[in-house]
This record gives C-alpha cells, structure tokens and sequence, in this order.
C-alpha cells in the first residue's frame, strides 16, 4: 500500500501526547504527515499542555514540549491530503473558531476522506457541522457539542482506553486510547501491519 499524505491540524496548548505520539506512529507506518498551525509556518513552533487526573473534578494542565510544525497552514491545499488528524487539549476550542480550519474539515467529511480525532479534538468536528448521523467518541465533557450538532456520543471505556469507528471516522477519549486510535486509524487509512 503506498504511503499516504496526512494533514495534522494544531495549535497552541494541543495536548502534548495526542499530538507527539500519533505524528510519530503515522510517521514510524511510512506516511507522509504535515503539522500545521493557523498563523504559524513550517518551523514555528506550537506549545503543548500535558493533561492529567489529580482527583480534582476536571483535569490539571502542566506546560508541555514545544512541537515543531512542517507545514504552513496558509499554504495548505485540502486535496493534496489523503487524511486528517485532530488532536485535542485547547487548542480545539479556539482551531474551531477559524472559518479556513472549518472549510478544510468539510472537505475531508465531504470526500470521506478518513478522520481521527481525540479528546477535544471533535469539537472542531461539530463546529464544522460534519458530525450529523455518525457516532463519535470523545472527552464527556464535549459530549453536549457532539449530540447537539446531531451526533450521538459514544462514552469511552472506563479506562478511556477505546476507539470508536463509524465508518471513515475514528475517535476517541483521551491519550489512554492511543493504541485502539492508532491501530483502527491505520486499519481505515489500509496501512498494513505485519507482526
């Protein structure tokens, strides 16, 4: 299977795991894969957030690594891509706000091209309109968003270690779930993986 050309949309305070690891996996598979930011260009850097449970009743946020970007966003042309990624942490509920970040997520929905999302990440998902009939998985508390676009939330396993497909979508709930994520993203992208 040749290797495919997959666009990563990021931007400041991604989760630093949900953006580092599936970049390295998709890379370590043979994709080609372009991180970009609005506003920012290859080169630039993003900073990221490390989330995690303290027993308080939502996550904590640490400053992460600095992820470096290899792609201008301004630069970017949807077609040329064969799939997306959206990582979550912060960054999607800002990356939502973004008309050309929209527009390049209904055109993946649109041609089916496949799309992997995680934790917030499917916020952009249901900014962008693109949720309407399909199941998606992602953090609960962007569960009110995914069912209120039209989209029926599918909770994670209590470890938060599950992936849900519908069809050329793969989701999931937090970084715990990065094998099941990964594994099933490549199965929808044909990559295949001897063991």
């Amino acid at each position: 299977m040749p290797q495919k050309k997959i666009l990563m949309i990021v931007g400041d305070f991604v989760e630093d795991y949900e953006v580092m690891v599936p970049f390295q996996i998709l890379l370590l598979a043979g994709h080609e894969v372009h991180a970009a930011c609005p506003g920012k260009r290859a080169g630039d850097k993003v900073a990221t957030a490390i989330h995690d449970f303290e027993a308080e009743q939502t996550y904590s946020e640490k400053r992460g690594h600095n992820f470096s970007l290899n792609a201008a966003f301004d630069d970017l042309e949807e077609n040329a891509y064969d799939a997306l990624v959206l990582p979550g942490g912060r960054a999607p509920e800002y990356l939502r706000l973004n008309p050309r970040v929209l527009d390049v997520v209904r055109h993946f929905a649109s041609n089916n091209k496949p799309i992997a999302a995680i934790c917030h990440g499917p916020q952009v998902l249901a900014a962008a309109g693109v949720l309407q009939g399909k199941a998606c998985s992602a953090y609960p508390a962007v569960a009110p968003e995914v069912n209120a676009c039209g989209g029926t939330y599918v909770p994670p396993s209590p470890a938060f270690d599950s992936a849900h497909v519908d069809g050329n979508l793969v989701t999931a709930a937090a970084w715990p779930a990065h094998p099941a994520w990964m594994r099933a993203f490549l199965e929808v992208l044909g990559t295949r993986i001897v063991t």
